[in-house]
Order: structure tokens, then sequence, then C-alpha cells
């Protein structure tokens, strides 16, 4: 290596002085001895130190490999890092004369300075720059003997290696001593910082047996968990500690070489911190209910009589009834694998009744056949003496199931099922082409052979039209269950079923030999003409009306109590007894609000019939649904309104002016409620007035239908009862005649009330077309006519009862026409041109809810056709 302080050059004439060369290498090289002794130290402390805090750690806890990781990185990182860095900076960097030059400048700035410029001119070359030789060389001895007079050590940057040599050998001492006293703890700590990721645990001085790290036990039940010392553990604790959660702490003193904690019952899942010496153990405490059966099914083998297969039946209440004779395989399903599992001995339990088979009763046991979580038995006989089977299992985590589990098997009769009609009224009134929707549902206890509907019709008046009778069923051999339910849909227009009296019964039969048919309870359709309808729904129109009246003449009396509370002032009003007035006014309002919503619901279901039936004016359903608008808009907005507004009067916050304003915002909203109630009312009661109208038509083509079919009926048994006297008819035809004469005493009876019905009708609209029909009724002796025909079939005069009562029906249909056709008029503006734009879109409205209407009662009367098809094949396409 070249001498650094030789001249740089060929042409350099002069040399630095030896002196100032030998001061300058003396002064590097106590500056690199001490600067590397300062790495090197650093770099081995920070590693004696890593191995020392992860050694002091490990004896207080596991270290974290997180925490390993960042300890090793810190301590290599003096020798990996920080020990290069400092020799590059203090020995690579000062190694050259203008580098030192420098260096001492720090401290002696002025001598630094010559120094650096002296070494400058020898670079350069004195001679070749134009510089005096001998001027050169006396600078450089000038600057020597500053040099020599100068303390070079002062320039020294701070040296500390004495310091970091003496740390680093008392951490050398404390480590050996570590590794000397604790070998097999050093070399486990040293092995878990140099590999931090390694799945080394930490070296204890006390060394347990393998300790569990889980443990299951019965929730709530307290429980001893055991730990034994290692024969290789270097210390033997007399106490060990140990703790749940923050529940209080258990102390267990060693006993055999082992250490035995008894803890409480725990509910939840819990983790157990042990403390034994230096070492320190988790166990998860996983509380768990004793294994207990998850279901239990029994397969049934029945007996061969009822020809049923064997059957898997739930035994979730732990009873089951079978029949005698049947035998029974058990199958239990435990919520975790068994060990081991037996059932057994059988006890008999004591019915009773026969006491000499109890007497002959053996019991039975054994073990259960195990796989996985289930349990089987072998082939169990029943006889007819009920008995228990308990049974016992251990799971595979040594729990034991609960004592006392036990399945009762009772032992019973075939008996017969029983069959109802579901989701039907008592009694229905309906049109021919509805259809009612219901559920037949059967009951058995070994099931039934055969289940469906049948119908009959009654009438207690004489008509030419025969009375309807069928039936079909709707499932077949349905003999393995005990309870059914199907859908059943009936419609009397699908089975051509004229309007009559049905009575409808649900049937079913059962499997046992010789047994007959089970019914339902009777279910009673009146199927009605559509003039019938109308005056059902005529019926219903009076009442809602006479209850909206009602229910108007009770808010009127509220607002007129809400008025005598708007006069008081804000003061009085807030007082105890106002408050009680406004509290019963709101609940009034609530009340009123809930009685309109009623009324609203009814007035439109009498608007879907109205509409279903076919024969009501559209005149008369077009007022009915004019009526319905502000129906609807009482119960949804005003009556609430006024109650809100009741309300919020009561409320304690209110000050006076507010309550004051809110009873009056109150009998506002009331006073418009009461004005809209009563136009509705008039709405109401016009078209209650049309549909009474209506009803006049309706029921003149009643009475004219009645006689029509009386005429007809007489007709038919005219070749039996002709020329013969009263007393000499057959019994049957006698009976038939006295049907007859009562059912004209009812039409007769029925026409005079029709006949009062008109009078008041035209007394109170004075309608001269009613007046014109009523005037006719009246000449045409209509009540003599009537009762001469009754008389006549009294006496068999059946040919002349026959054709008079011809007479009558045409007579009465001729008047229904008349009264239809003003009907019509009327509802028309009186036979006007003009055409109202509101009368052509509800009347488009009309068209459209009739068309829906057929649709529905079409694809009812399908679905009937269908379902009888498909149950019962011999009926007729």
């Amino acid at each position: 290596m070249a001498d650094p302080f030789k001249p740089p050059g060929p042409h350099s004439n002069a040399a630095i002085p030896d002196g100032l060369r030998h001061q300058l290498d003396e002064f590097r090289g106590q500056l690199w001895r001490a600067k590397i002794v300062e790495a090197l130290a650093a770099g081995v402390i920070g590693l004696l130190a890593s191995f020392l805090l992860v050694y002091g750690i490990d004896r207080v806890l596991q270290t974290p490999v997180i925490l390993r990781l960042v300890i090793l990185l810190l301590g290599g990182s003096l020798s990996m890092v920080f020990a290069p860095y400092w020799l590059h900076r203090w020995v690579w960097k000062q190694r050259k004369q203008d580098q030192l030059a420098r260096l001492i400048a720090r401290r002696y700035p002025g001598l630094g300075d010559r120094l650096l410029g002296v070494l400058e001119l020898q670079r350069e070359g004195g001679n070749e720059n134009g510089h005096s030789s001998r001027l050169f060389e006396a600078a450089m001895e000038s600057v020597a003997l500053e040099v020599e007079r100068c303390n070079l050590d002062a320039a020294l940057p701070i040296r500390k290696h004495r310091t970091w040599v003496v740390c680093m050998v008392a951490l050398v001492v404390i480590v050996a001593m570590v590794v000397t006293s604790t070998p097999r703890a050093g070399l486990n700590a040293l092995q878990r910082l140099l590999l931090p990721w390694s799945k080394a645990e930490r070296y204890t001085f006390t060394r347990l047996t393998s300790p569990p790290t889980s443990r299951v036990v019965a929730t709530g039940e307290s429980f001893e968990i055991i730990f034994r010392l290692d024969r290789g553990s270097e210390q033997h604790p007399a106490t060990a500690f140990g703790k749940i959660g923050t529940q209080p702490g258990v102390m267990s003193r060693l006993q055999s070489n082992a250490y035995r904690f008894v803890f409480p019952g725990q509910l939840e899942p819990q983790t157990a911190t042990f403390k034994v010496g230096d070492l320190r153990h988790e166990v998860r405490v996983i509380p768990m209910a004793r294994p207990a059966v998850e279901s239990a099914l029994a397969t049934i083998t029945y007996p061969s009589y009822l020809g049923l297969d064997s059957k898997t039946t739930d035994l979730s209440t732990g009873i089951l009834n079978v029949v005698a004779g049947s035998q029974l395989k058990l199958n239990l399903t435990i919520n975790r694998p068994l060990a081991s599992a037996r059932f057994g001995p059988t006890q008999v339990k004591p019915s009773g009744e026969s006491p000499e088979e109890e007497g002959n009763f053996r019991s039975s046991s054994g073990l259960l056949e195990l796989s996985d979580n289930a349990a089987r038995t072998s082939l169990i006989d029943v006889g007819t003496v009920p008995f228990e089977i308990p049974f016992s299992w251990v799971d595979t985590h040594g729990l034991a199931g609960e004592a006392g589990y036990h399945l009762r098997i009772a032992t019973s009769k075939d008996i017969p099922p029983s069959c109802y009609l579901q989701g039907i009224d008592r009694q229905k009134v309906m049109l021919p082409e509805e259809t009612l929707d219901f559920e037949l549902s059967t009951e058995d206890d070994f099931g039934v052979k055969e289940s469906g509907i049948e119908w009959e019709g009654q009438s207690n008046r004489m008509t030419s039209e025969t009375l309807a009778k069928g039936s079909f069923k709707l499932f077949d051999g349905a003999n393995e269950g005990q309870r059914f339910t199907r859908a059943v849909a009936f419609s009397p227009a699908a089975f051509e079923i004229v309007p009559q009296k049905i009575i409808l019964r649900g049937y079913c039969e059962d499997a046992y030999p010789n047994r007959n048919r089970v019914y339902s309870e009777p279910i009673t359709l009146y199927v009605l003409t559509r003039d019938e309808h109308a005056q059902m729904l005529k019926g219903k129109f009076d009442r809602i009306v006479t209850e909206f009246e009602d229910l108007a003449r009770r808010e009127q009396e509220l607002l007129d109590e809400n008025q005598r509370l708007m006069r008081l002032d804000g003061k009085a009003l807030q007082d105890a007894t106002s408050r009680k007035r406004l509290e019963g006014q709101e609940q009034a309002e609530a009340e009123s609000k809930i009685r309109m919503k009623d009324l609203t619901e009814r007035m439109e279901s009498l608007m879907k019939d109205s509409t279903r039936n076919g024969e009501i004016p559209k005149h008369t359903l077009q007022k009915i649904a004019e009526s319905l608008k502000p129906m609807q808009e009482l119960y949804q907005t005003d009556l609430p309104a006024v109650k809100n507004k009741i309300g919020d009067a009561q409320e304690r916050s209110n000050s006076e002016e507010k309550t004051s304003a809110d009873v009056s915002r109150a009998v506002e909203e009331q006073t418009k409620a009461v004005e809209k109630m009563q136009d509705a009312i008039a709405k109401v009661n016009e078209a209650n007035r049309r549909f009474e109208a209506g009803t006049f038509v309706n029921r003149l083509k009643k009475a004219a239908g009645e006689q029509s079919a009386l005429a007809s009926a007489l007709v038919d048994v005219f070749q039996s009862v002709l020329g013969v006297r009263m007393s000499k008819l057959d019994p049957a035809d006698q009976r038939r005649l006295k049907q007859a004469s009562m059912q004209q005493a009812n039409t007769a009876s029925d026409l005079r009330w029709l006949q009062e019905d008109l009078a008041n009708y035209f007394g109170r609209t004075k309608g001269e077309p009613f007046k014109q029909i009523l005037d006719e009724m009246r000449s045409s002796r209509m009540d003599v006519g009537l009762e001469d025909i009754r008389s006549l079939l009294t006496v068999n005069h059946a040919f002349i009862a026959t054709e008079n009562s011809k007479n009558w029906a045409n007579q009465l249909d001729e008047w229904a026409k008349k009264l239809e056709g003003e009907n019509d008029r009327s509802g028309n503006g009186g036979g006007g041109s003009g055409v109202n734009p509101e009368d052509e879109d509800f009347e488009f409205m009309l068209r459209v809810m009739k068309l829906v209407q057929q649709e529905q009662d079409l694809r009812g009367q399908t679905r009937v056709l269908e379902q009888a098809r498909r149950t019962s094949p011999n009926l007729p396409n």
C-alpha cells in the first residue's frame, strides 16, 4: 500500500517531515482502535442483551413470536447494521491525510486549516506551480513544529470503547452464569431467540406430565382437574394456584406428586389459568350437557289384519301407543358418539284392567347396537300390557347420560275414525255458481280406508225440480297416517244443482272389518235464486243503513260535547275534570272509527255480492259505489284526524293556548266529518231506496216462479190425483197436495207483505209507477185468488188450481216487468238522451267486475270438476 504522506507526484520536491507523518499515523491509529472496539462491543452487547431479554421474559411468560422477532432484529441490528456503519464512518472515511486534517480542524481550526494547506501544496507540487521549494519546505517544517507543540489526542472524538468493553464483559459474565447454572433454559432461550418461528416451547423448571389443554365437563356441575409433576421436573412447588376467568382462585397443595383442583359448575366455556412454580398453563374448560337423546324412533311392525307396512315413528314425547300384537325396534340418536349403552330390564306399568295379563308379563334387557351416535335395540314384542323401557349410556368424553330416561309403550284397540269439516260456517248462503273452499279432516289411530264428501237436497215446497244428491271420494286407501286434511272445493253449478237447501257432510271409512261410515257434522247450504239473493242483500243493506244513521247520531252527540269543551278557556281545559272528558271523547272517537271501518267493509262486501248477483240494476250499484267513497274517507282520514287532535289537546306539555287551539281544531275537523256523514247517509239512503225498489221486482219474480213451480209440480201428479177424492188418494199424493197447499199459503203471505211494503214505499217516494202497480194489485183481489188456489188444493181440484196458479204467475211476472222497466228509466235519469261520462266509466268498471267475477266462478267450477274427476274416475266427464 502506498504511503499516504509521500509526495503525490513524480515532480514533487518536498515530502512531509517524518515527525509530522509520525504524529498523523499515531492519531489515525488511536482513532481506529477506539472505534473498532466500540463497533465490536456494540454488536456483542446487542446479541447478549437479546438473549438475556428473551431468557428473562420466558421465566415469567411465554414470549410471543412477534416479540421474539422484534428482540432479535433489534439486538442483531447492533452487529449487522450499527457496527458496519460505525467502522465505515470512523475507519474507512478517516484513512487519508486531508480526512485526518479535517477531523483535527474540529478541535484546532487554525492548525487544521494550515495543515490542509500544506497537504494541498504538496499534492500540487511546489516547482511546477512557480513556488519556491525552499519556502515550501519551510512551511512544512513550521506546521510540523506547531503540530508537535499541540496534543493531537484532544482532537480525537469522544471515545467510549472502555465503557462498551466493560458492559460487554459484564454481559458475557452474566450470560455465562445463566448458561452454566441453567443450561437447558439457556439453550432453550437461545433457540427461541434465533428461531422465533420455531415451535419450541419455553423451558420451565416445573414440568407436568401431559397436562390437558382442554376439558369437557358437565354443565352446571362441579368438576376436578388433576396435574401430575413430571419425573424430570427441577422444581416441586408445595402449592399451585388455579383460576377460571374472573372467578375466585383455587389453591391446591402437592399431594402424592399431584395437584388437585376442584372448581364449581360452569355454564359457559372458560379458560382456566394455572400457576405451578414458573409454569403457566391454560386449560380450556368446555361445559357440555350430559349426553342426551336427540331423537327416538320406533319401527313398528303391525299385525297382519291391518294390512299396514312397517312404520317408523317419532318418540319425542317418550310415549308410544301401538296396537296389541305389534313388534318394536327402537332406534335412539344421541347428541354425541357413545362408548357403551344398554336397555332394560323392562318394567310393567299396571293399568288395572287385566291383572292376570300383568302377572304374565316377561321382562327383557340387553346391550344396544352402537354405530356412531345411533343405538338400536333388538325386536321387542308388544302384548296387551303397557310397559316402560329404561336406557343408560356413556359417551366418548366419559360423561354418563342423565339417569331416568325411559320410553313408555302403551297398547290400544283399533277405534273408529272421526271426520269433520273446517274452514266453513255451519250455515252458508250462496248462489249456484259460487265455489266454497274448505277442508275435510279425518282422524284415526291407524289410518282410514276412504274419505270424501256427500250432499243431499231438501225442500219444504212442492217443486218439479229433482233434489240434489251425490258424493265423491277425496282419497282412497290412506291407511298410513293418523290425521289427514284435504282441501275441498264445492260449487252447486258444477254438479248442476239448482237453488235449494243442501245438506253437505264429510265421511270416512275405517279399515276395520264391517265398520260403517262415520260422518261429520252437517253443513247447511242455502243455494238461492238471484231474486232470493237480492232480498237477502236488501236485508243486509237495511241493517247497514240503520247502524250508519245510529253512528251519525252518536258522532253528532260527540260533536256537541266537543263544542261545550271548546267554550272553556285553556286553563279550564287543563284541569283534571276536563282532561277526563277529553279522554272519554278520544276513546269514543276510536270506537267510532272502528264501527265506521266495519260498516265500510260490510258495504264493500255488499257491493261485491250485489255485482255477483247480476240482476241488481247498475244505477243501484252506482249509488252504492258513490256512498262507499265518503265512508272510506271517514274511517281512514276524518275520524282519525278528530281523535288525534283530541289526543294532542291532552298533552301535559301543552300551553293553555295550544290546548284551546287543539280543541278548536278537533271541533272543526269533527264538524266536517259530521257533514260528510250526513252526505254519505243521504247517498246510502238513496241507494237503499233504489235497492228497495229493485227488490219489489225480485220479490214479484220469486212469487211468480213459486206459482209456476207449483203448477209444474201439480202437472207431474195429474195422472195419479185427477178424479180421485182426497180421502182415497195415496198417502204420498196426499202429502204432496198438503205440501202444495202450505206452499201456496206461504206465497200468499209473502205477497201480502210485499203489497204492504209497496204501499209504505209509495208513501215515502210518491213514485207514480209504484202506485199504479199497487192499485192493480188491490183491484185484482190477489189475496182472494191465491186463497182460492189453496182451497182447491185441499179438495184435490188440482187441474183448476194448476190453471189459476199459471195465471197468477203470468200476472206477477207482468207486474215485475213493469217495475223493472220503471227502475231502468229512473236509473237512466228519466230517459234523457244525454250521456254522463261518469256513468259510462262506472258501467265499464261494472262490466269488468262482472267479467272478473264470472271468470273466477268458472275457474272455481273447473277446479271442482277436476277434483271430482281425479278422485272419483267413475264420475261422468
